[in-house]
């Protein structure tokens, strides 16, 4: 390494070499715990993220149809999983790099100030307890590693090619570790004033994506999440509000037409499922169809939420086109369905 092919034992190679090591520690030490004040900060004050998953969804639900963009919806629908963690990361972003409210800069600097007192502490403690005790470098290492802990990853083995420098003016050699964090400092802060999180090795959208989901299991009817915020819970699936069919692509038997109705409504009718040519069970015993409709729980319910009868009506052309059938027999909107305009459903929701 440098000190040794250079045969120098001189204190200010000594810093140098050492606070070298430690920027990148340091570095990576502020990114992870930025990211963590991210997640905790948002997870308080932001309000789709201050509850649990349902009310995520709810705020997601809203944003759909604020943008009224079909894509999104064909994603959420059938994505979920993959749509959550990109609405959280947009969420993360907006949050954190708006050019008016610069929020990641101010993390980034409150976390590097933190980390500073600690490093400056460490050298001011691990200089008295090598003058108290005649301690040598070795002694002084040992001291500065131990009292950074586990916040750095800076192994005191990575350091062993300096440990046996002949440094006796243990005093200077606070002062020359001191002068060289100053430069590793203000290096870390120009690099900061124009950082974005792509260096994050632990992201923010992460950490609420760990926190906020559940159980991804999804109706086999009608691609509704589990509403479990437990993943491999035990019991049974279950939603706490149904969807329609036909965002599924759902059609009754021999026609191109869409299912409109949603499962717990069919559940508590006479219809039957299809399951196959001459295979067919009444919806009732919707379980006896097999693994993918066992372990979920559709209790008979006609209330269907007026959001997805705004999604069907707004977007007809889009789901016809989608899954090349038609809103025609007994598939056919019911002209109640109409009269809900999107401040309606967003009211409903919001409530």
């Amino acid at each position: 390494f440098h000190i040794s092919c250079q045969g120098a034992t001189s204190i200010t190679a000594f810093a140098d070499f050492l606070c070298e090591r430690l920027s990148a520690a340091l570095r990576q030490a502020v990114y992870a715990k930025t990211a963590i004040d991210i997640a905790c900060e948002m997870r308080s004050n932001y309000p789709a993220f201050n509850g649990n998953r349902s009310k995520l969804e709810t705020a997601i639900l809203i944003s759909l149809a604020e943008e009224e963009d079909f894509e999104k919806f064909r994603q959420y629908i059938h994505f979920p999983k993959v749509f959550l963690e990109s609405f959280i990361e947009n969420c993360v972003n907006n949050y954190c790099l708006d050019k008016k409210n610069p929020r990641l800069k101010n993390f980034l600097s409150i976390s590097l100030n933190s980390f500073q007192t600690l490093i400056v502490s460490a050298i001011v403690a691990s200089t008295q307890v090598v003058k108290d005790k005649c301690g040598n470098v070795s002694l002084w290492l040992d001291e500065f590693c131990s009292r950074l802990g586990d916040n750095f990853e800076l192994p005191r083995s990575d350091l062993k090619n300096i440990e046996h420098q002949e440094i006796k003016d243990i005093e200077f050699l606070k002062e020359a570790m001191n002068k060289a964090l100053d430069s590793v400092l203000e290096q870390l802060k120009w690099e900061f004033s124009v950082a974005d999180m792509k260096p994050f090795n632990l992201k923010p959208h992460k950490i609420l994506f760990d926190q906020l989901h559940g159980c991804w299991e999804q109706c086999p009817f009608c691609n509704a999440l589990c509403t479990s915020t437990i993943p491999d819970h035990d019991g049974d699936h279950s939603v706490h509000f149904h969807r329609p069919q036909v965002l599924n692509g759902t059609q009754w038997t021999g026609t191109n037409h869409f299912v409109i109705e949603i499962c717990s409504t069919l559940v508590a009718s006479n219809s039957f499922l299809v399951l196959g040519e001459n295979n067919e069970i009444p919806y009732k015993y919707y379980r006896r169809a097999g693994p993918a409709y066992a372990n979920w729980s559709i209790t008979p319910d006609t209330s269907m939420q007026a959001y997805w009868k705004w999604f069907v009506c707004h977007f007809r052309s889009q789901l016809e086109e989608d899954y090349r059938a038609k809103f025609a027999g007994k598939g056919s909107i019911p002209p109640e369905w109409m009269k809900f305009t999107k401040k309606d459903v967003i009211s409903e929701l919001e409530e």
